[in-house]
């Protein structure tokens, strides 16, 4: 549940940009099946300790618990998807249509 919850407030955050261009429609999609994954992930796998930033109260981040699950050697990793998805919203911010795209296209090949 907290893991959702997580996932949930970075999506509203990362998702809604007030520069937001023409291929922001398509980032949100994306995000989202990203974010689905990590929850999934997360909500089956092994566990592990609690990080520092766990014990001081802070609430985890999709890129946070990437990193958990990474280190635990666990499937889908979306470390590379979340820096992907963060060169889309730059190049969506700035106009460039084919930049976002590309990046996009590359962020389907690695989820496949």
């Amino acid at each position: 549940m907290f893991v959702r919850f997580a996932v949930f407030a970075c999506a509203l955050a990362c998702g809604s940009s007030a520069f937001a261009g023409p291929c922001a429609p398509m980032i949100d999609r994306a995000q989202t099946q990203v974010d689905a994954r990590i929850d999934a992930l997360a909500g089956k796998g092994r566990s592990a300790p609690e990080s520092t930033g766990a014990l001081r109260h802070q609430q985890p981040t999709p890129e946070s618990i990437a990193r958990a699950e990474q280190k635990l050697g666990e499937g889908f990793k979306a470390e590379p998807a979340l820096v992907l998805l963060a060169q889309a919203r730059k190049a969506d911010e700035a106009g460039d249509m084919a930049g976002c795209e590309k990046a996009l296209e590359q962020l389907r090949a690695l989820a496949q």
